[in-house]
């Protein structure tokens, strides 16, 4: 093994992200959003065909279904992203902006 002044390690130290508490927090999250979603389509399915028959109650249980739905699909896919962004398969930069991408060639053929 050399020595000197720029003598080191030729390995790259590994870069594959371990599973902390938070990235199990989002798995559970995300999993507990996509249920609820499901259970609030098919809650929003019945009472659509209830409020057909008639039934005037129905109705705001039909828009309250179709609403809670909407959400629970709004936070699992906002869930989905910070999983992502904590496992390290998207970048963004401190202020959460996307990091365009490298041009290809490197900095002098971007010129």
């Amino acid at each position: 093994m050399a020595t000197g002044k720029r003598a080191g390690s030729r390995r790259a130290a590994s870069s594959t992200p371990k599973p902390h508490a938070s990235t199990l927090l989002h798995i559970g999250g995300v999993t507990a959003c996509v249920i609820a979603w499901g259970y609030l389509v098919l809650s929003a399915v019945d009472f659509g065909s209830t409020a057909k028959n008639g039934n005037s109650l129905a109705w705001v249980l039909l828009a309250l279904a179709a609403v809670g739905a909407a959400a629970s699909l709004f936070v699992g896919l906002m869930l989905t992203l910070r999983l992502l962004s904590t496992l390290g398969l998207t970048q963004s930069d401190p202020d959460g902006k996307p990091v365009p991408p490298r041009p290809t060639g490197g900095r002098r053929a971007a010129r």
